[in-house]
């Protein structure tokens, strides 16, 4: 079966560590030309340095989600490089934002989440837009979460940013579909990444119980997902939410 993203050039944002890294890694595996991002330089550099060793073509720009300056200025660094067939916004924060309630959340942090998440988002694919079109259309994939679907408690910002996401994603879905890129969304359960080190055991524990396939959701459960919607194969899918959480919440 031939590569699914064989020669596709994909950005893929928070590509560092965690879910975004694994991605990349599956993306090229499938024979994309990656562009990887994040705010974190030196696991940044180590990530790109592994994939180059696995044999894939890799471009490393930091980008810092919640400075629009950075976004304009990585974008003009991509665009150097020629069009994008693919888009992956994942980059968010998501460590160390829950905890309060609704009565005691912090707001300065409330804004920092906000301006990550969800300006960092629509601002990411604004400027992906003309890159896309250039190759005739394109994929974007936004990384929502399943907090958002069924109402996590105590994480009231994260929360609140991941269902801006989802709705962002069906707008932009609508606005964009009219330039040939197609706009989806995945809103994975709880993955057990550095990103999410910090997450009591038990937390874990709930969401297990909690499922229909009762074990801890892993990275690599959410790339195949990813993959298929950045594909050939998914080009008249647009404006989806796709839960991937082992049946903690269903759609």
């Amino acid at each position: 079966m031939a590569e699914m993203l064989k020669g596709k050039r994909i950005l893929v944002t928070g590509a560092a560590r965690g879910l975004g890294r694994s991605v990349a890694e599956a993306a090229a595996a499938e024979g994309a030309r990656l562009v990887i991002s994040d705010i974190l330089e030196t696991e940044l550099a180590q990530t790109a340095e592994a994939l180059r060793e696995r044999g894939a073509e890799v471009e490393a720009l930091v980008i810092d989600q919640a400075d629009p300056a950075s976004i304009e200025a990585g974008m003009a660094r991509i665009a150097e490089g020629g069009a994008l067939d693919g888009l992956v916004n994942n980059a968010a924060i998501a460590t160390g934002v829950g905890g309060e309630t609704m009565m005691d959340y912090d707001m300065a942090l409330w804004d920092r989440v906000m301006a990550v998440n969800v300006r960092g988002t629509w601002l990411m694919t604004r400027a992906a837009v003309p890159l896309l079109e250039a190759n005739g259309g394109g994929r974007v994939v936004n990384l929502a979460s399943d907090t958002a679907l069924w109402g996590a408690p105590r994480l009231m910002a994260y929360v609140a940013s991941k269902g801006a996401v989802i709705s962002m994603t069906r707008s932009m879905a609508r606005e964009l579909g009219e330039r040939r890129i197609g706009v989806n969304a995945v809103a994975p359960g709880l993955t057990h990444c550095e990103a999410t080190e910090y997450v009591p055991q038990e937390r874990y524990d709930y969401y297990t119980q909690g499922r229909a396939l009762k074990r801890e959701q892993q990275p690599d459960d959410v790339d195949g997902t990813i993959l298929y919607l950045l594909s050939d194969w998914s080009t008249f899918v647009t404006g989806q939410v796709i839960p991937i959480n082992g049946g903690f919440v269903f759609n």
